[in-house]
């Protein structure tokens, strides 16, 4: 099995979802489209590692529920357990960076503007997604690492953490072109 295929059956861990839900749940930690997640849950119900359930829409084509099986989450618990790959990093930005001195300090000025307000929005919605979370399970003081909300949450927590980091960042090299 693959990783998204370990992605798919993380999310499921956690509540069951059609395969569009799925999808969408899944961009924050994997870009993949519905043409890559359809065919990764047919092979995991034929596994035996997901099952779903058809449900009847009167306006449109029945749609499938999937969840995970006693096996599928033992799979996935094995999974867990094993060494994390390094991630994988693809970022245009670096690149960019990198070679900034062929470019005019206009250039650098706009594009770090750019970048400042796209982490100052990420960071913001980060924010907001953590404020729902003591709607849940008692707050936030109350979720312990049993609690599925604690996953989200940690995962939240770095987000943040990353973009307020990407967001010092550029304001520092906005500095450092003053100069």
């Amino acid at each position: 099995m693959n990783t998204l295929s370990f992605g798919l059956l993380c999310i499921l861990a956690t509540h069951n979802y059609t395969g569009y839900e799925l999808m969408l749940k899944i961009q924050p930690f994997w870009q993949a489209k519905h043409s890559q997640i359809y065919p990764l849950l047919a092979a995991l119900v034929k596994e035996g590692l997901v099952l779903f359930e058809d449900v009847a829409q009167s306006d449109k084509p029945d749609k499938k529920i999937y969840s995970i099986t006693e096996k599928g989450l033992n799979e996935l618990k094995q999974w867990m357990a094993e060494s994390s790959a390094e991630p994988v990093t693809r970022d245009e930005m670096m690149l960019k960076a990198y070679c900034i001195s062929i470019v005019d300090v206009d250039v650098i000025q706009t594009l770090f503007d750019e970048q400042e307000q796209m982490y100052a929005n990420r960071l913001a919605k980060y924010k907001n997604y953590c404020e729902l979370i003591p709607k849940i399970d008692g707050g936030i003081a109350e979720i312990d690492f049993h609690s599925p909300q604690f996953g989200l949450y940690i995962i939240l927590k770095k987000a943040i953490m990353n973009a307020e980091v990407n967001l010092e960042w550029c304001r520092w090299v906005k500095s450092q072109i003053k100069k």
